[in-house]
Formats: C-alpha cells, structure tokens, sequence
C-alpha cells in the first residue's frame, strides 16, 4: 500500500484525485462503485503491478478526494463517460482496460463502446451491460421499500444517513449490500434502518478498511453519490444500440444480491447481453458476493490476470 502514489489531475475543471502504482505502457484503469473509493481497488492494484502493469484508481467526481462538481443534480452517466476519457487524456495513456464494479461498470461498457480506440478490453464486476435510461432497473416490479427507489426520492436518504455518523451510514450500506438479498424496507422502515448491529463486517473489510472508506466519505459527504448512481440511473443519455467490441469480461458472484434484480439472472445466462457484447466471456463465483473483490481478492486478481495476459495491449 505504501507504494500506492498519489496526484490530482485536471478533467472538466475538476480536480480528481488519482492512486497509481506500476509503470509501463500496459495500464489498467479501475472504476469504483458505491460506497467504494479508490481504495476497494487495492488489491487488484497492487497484483496488476507486480505483473508488469501500471495501475490506475480515481475517486469519481464528488468522491473521496476529488472535487464535486457545481451543480452536481444536472450530473449524469454521460460526465462519468467523459471523465475516464479525461483521465486517459491527463496521464497520457492512448490505450488501456477498464475494470469497473457496481456503477463504475456502466461507464467502463460505455466508453469502450463509444471510444473504441481508446480501449483495449474490459472487465466488470457484478454489472451487466445495462443503459442508463427509464428502464435500467425495474423499480416497478419491486415492493415500495426497494433501496433504489427509496434513494431516488429527494431529501429522503439524505434525511436517513443524517440520523448517523458517516462511518455508521457506510458500515450499514456495505453489511447490507454483502447479504445475497435485495434490501427492501418495510413501509414505516427506512433503509438504515434494516442495520443489525450484532451483523460483523462482510468478509474483506476490516475496521481499518472501513476506518479509510469512512474518512474518504466525511470528505465528499453523499450528495453526489445520491445522484450518481441512483438520482440519474434513469436518465437517457443519448446511446443509441451501442455495442462494445472489445474482448469483456464479466465476473459474477452468485450471492450479489444485484442478481436478484428483475430479470437480471436470465440477461445474463441466457445469452442476451451479447447483443451488446459479441466477444463476452462470463464467470461466475459461487460464492462470490456484492464485494467480491474484497471478500476473494486472490481469485479476483487471478481472473483479472488471465484475461489481461489474453488480451494484451
């Protein structure tokens, strides 16, 4: 970790703060998810480097320890887009693989779609392709008390997180989020409120860890995560058909409870996602949660490796 180097680098005016390890012309930039920052990547940083890699990991914008944008409510999945093009423009990097996890995957299907130049092949975590827009996930087809929904209600999450410290709110999202069920409140419930403080820390996350998440988030504080993901999942940001041509990996635990979602199992064992991504290989971990890349970091970094070493740039 403590050769783990830190910057900032300028994109759209904002100033991102950029973890690096590992030098060379082959490059892995790493997307991160929520409530992750940079420092869920560490692992696979760290392993990425030591076989020849130059690694990368930012706090999106309104993250951690980058800069929140002037009117973060206007944000949507298209910003996150442009902001890994402007990432590769700062550091110079003509080429690179994406490895994204929760809604840092949807950025990373989008810009090897729309920029197909730019990248060399990518690997997500736990996230299908999916399209930002009225029909990312089906609200509809879950109980009132779906997180998601909840979350995209204004004021409404902001007023539950602020009945807790930040490393109270984190500690429960990731518990939560490392269960293999799709949280879902109860009508006189709100989210944190489903927290069980007898519930230890998932697999992977330590006090320390969670220590680091927590201060990283008293930072930025929530107002931008609120909005990216979940305020502009729905929003249509003028994709049309997009397909990714470069060689995708698709890493799948079978206890992420993101796989419960309406219809999403099917998607993608039944072969559909190809539409999108013709050159898809899918492996699923059976025991594999939410975290997966915390909770089974050597099975995670051999995965990434072996894709890496097929697909060199």
């Amino acid at each position: 970790m403590e050769k783990i180097e830190h910057k900032y680098v300028e994109v759209g005016g904002l100033k991102l703060h950029v973890a690096e390890i590992g030098s060379g012309p082959k490059v892995v930039v790493f997307l991160h998810g929520f409530p992750e920052i940079w420092y869920s990547w560490r692992h696979q940083m760290i392993a990425v480097a030591n076989n020849g890699y130059r690694a990368i990991a930012y706090d999106c914008r309104g993250y951690g320890l980058s800069e929140l944008p002037a009117e973060p409510e206007k944000a949507t999945f298209k910003d996150l887009v442009d902001e890994v093009v402007g990432v590769l423009d700062a550091l110079a990097i003509d080429k690179a693989f994406l490895v994204g996890k929760d809604f840092g995957s949807m950025p990373a299907y989008l810009v090897a779609a729309v920029y197909p130049e730019r990248i060399a092949g990518v690997i997500s975590l736990g996230i299908p392709f999916m399209l930002p827009g009225p029909t990312a996930v089906q609200n509809h087809l879950l109980p009132e008390g779906f997180y998601i929904s909840r979350w995209q209600e204004p004021g409404r999450a902001e007023a539950d997180f602020g009945r807790f410290d930040v490393k109270s709110v984190v500690r429960n999202i990731y518990i939560l989020f490392s269960r293999s069920e799709v949280p879902i409140a109860a009508k006189d419930q709100e989210i944190m409120d489903l927290f069980d403080p007898t519930i230890p820390l998932p697999p992977g996350l330590s006090e320390e860890d969670l220590s680091v998440y927590a201060s990283l988030y008293e930072k930025s504080g929530f107002r931008f995560p609120l909005r990216v993901p979940y305020r502009s999942l729905t929003v249509d940001c003028g994709y049309t058909d997009p397909k990714v041509s470069a060689p995708t990996l698709l890493i799948q635990g079978e206890k992420d409870y993101l796989l419960k979602f309406p219809g999403t199992e099917d998607y993608i064992r039944s072969g559909a996602m190809k539409h999108f991504v013709p050159d898809l290989e899918i492996t699923f971990i059976a025991e594999g949660g939410h975290f997966v890349q915390e909770q089974l970091p050597e099975k995670i970094n051999e995965l990434i490796l072996t894709f890496l070493g097929k697909h060199g740039i």
